[in-house]
C-alpha cells in the first residue's frame, strides 16, 4: 500500500489524491457491510486496493492514454477514442497489473469499469463504482445523501439510482453518453436486457 500511495502522490493532483483516499475508505466500509465471508478480511483489503488504484491514470495526458492502449493492445471504442478521458479506467487497470503486479481479475475489472459500469458487475465492481460516487469529499450531487444511505441498505438499488442520476445529469448538460453507461442502466431496469435485444 505504501508503494501505491507513493505513486499516487506523484501522479495525481492533491484534490484527486484526496478523492482517491476517500474512495478507498468508502470501498472498505462497503466491503465490511457486504463481505460474503465475514471471517475473512481479504475482501476488504481487495476493496481498498481497487479503491486506491481506480483513478491512478486519471491525471495522465489523454494522448498518452491512447498511446498506452494502442501499444498494449487494449481495446477501446470509437466513443472512447473521441473522449479519451474515459480510458483512465482501462489504463489504470494496465498500470495496476504491470507496475504493481496485481493479477486479481476482479480488482482489475473494478478499476476498468468504475466510470461507466457494465452489465453483470461483480460485488467488488459495484462497490468501487458506488464508492467513487458517494465518497465523503464528493461535491454535492442531487440526492447524494439518500444514495449514501441506500448504498448500505441495497447495493443494486444504489447502482440503479446512480446510473439513472448520471444519465439525467449528462442529458441536462447536453453531454454525450457512453453506450456502456446506458447499457449498464438498462441491465438494471430491464433484467432481461442483453445489449439491445430482449431475451
Amino acid at each position: 500500500m505504501k508503494k501505491i500511495k507513493k505513486y499516487l502522490k506523484k501522479h495525481l493532483t492533491k484534490d484527486r489524491y484526496h478523492h482517491t483516499l476517500g474512495v478507498a475508505y468508502t470501498a472498505m466500509a462497503l466491503a465490511m457491510r457486504y463481505n460474503p465471508n465475514p471471517s475473512n478480511s481479504d475482501f476488504i483489503k481487495r476493496a481498498e486496493t481497487a479503491g486506491l488504484l481506480h483513478d491512478c491514470a486519471k491525471c495522465m495526458d489523454n494522448d498518452k492514454k491512447l498511446h498506452i492502449c494502442e501499444k498494449n493492445g487494449i481495446p477501446y471504442s470509437s466513443f472512447e477514442s473521441s473522449h479519451p478521458y474515459l480510458l483512465h479506467g482501462k489504463v489504470g487497470a494496465h498500470i495496476a497489473k504491470t507496475k504493481f503486479h496485481i493479477h486479481d481479475e476482479d480488482i482489475l475489472q473494478a478499476i476498468t469499469w468504475h466510470t461507466t459500469g457494465r452489465p453483470e458487475m461483480s460485488l467488488l465492481e459495484k462497490i468501487i463504482y458506488i464508492a467513487d460516487y458517494i465518497e465523503p469529499s464528493r461535491s454535492p450531487i442531487p440526492e447524494l445523501d439518500e444514495i449514501r444511505q441506500l448504498a448500505f441498505i441495497d447495493i443494486d438499488k444504489a447502482m440503479e439510482k446512480i446510473l439513472s442520476n448520471t444519465l439525467k445529469f449528462l442529458e441536462s448538460k447536453g453531454n454525450p453518453v457512453d453506450k456502456m453507461t446506458q447499457t449498464t442502466y438498462d441491465s438494471y431496469v430491464r433484467p432481461t436486457y442483453k445489449g439491445g435485444n430482449l431475451a
